[in-house]
């Protein structure tokens, strides 16, 4: 059975800039916030590069170019990250997958983080993914 844990939430709105890496950047406002159940509530704005790691793949892809942010979504922590991303090309083509170190803001990314009051994520061994998942838990029980 699945339980799942209410939580009141906040919101934080932050735009990154030319030539920022995004990774590094929501890294560094994690911590710079103390946040611990954070998501992507919303994004737009332009990347010139872009890095991937496609569905059952382990290498990074990289694009450069002019790309559109159609979606960016995940989940973020001190401990960690599990984020994906859809772009669209000066042609409108799609492609998305897992945000990898190397994306480059192009002109803007306009983001709003949301952050889970009364919860606290982490990452831990999955044995039936292969993969740290996602494991969530209430923030008291967590700080004791």
């Amino acid at each position: 059975m699945v339980t799942s844990t209410p939580s009141t939430a906040r919101f934080y709105a932050l735009r990154l800039i030319p030539q920022q890496e995004l990774l590094s950047a929501l890294r560094d406002f994690i911590r710079l916030h103390g946040l611990h159940a954070a998501w992507i509530s919303g994004c737009v704005g332009s990347l010139s590069e872009v890095a991937f790691r496609y569905a059952g793949r382990e290498e990074t892809t990289l694009l450069s170019g002019k790309f559109e942010v159609v979606s960016l979504i995940g989940t973020l922590e001190e401990g960690g990250e599990h984020l994906h991303l859809s772009v669209a090309d000066k042609n409108g083509q799609m492609t998305g997958g897992h945000v990898m170190d190397g994306c480059l803001v192009r002109t803007t990314l306009e983001l709003v983080i949301g952050e889970l009051n009364d919860l606290s994520f982490n990452r831990q061994p999955c044995a039936l993914s292969g993969y740290d998942e996602l494991s969530v838990t209430p923030r008291h029980i967590q700080n004791k």
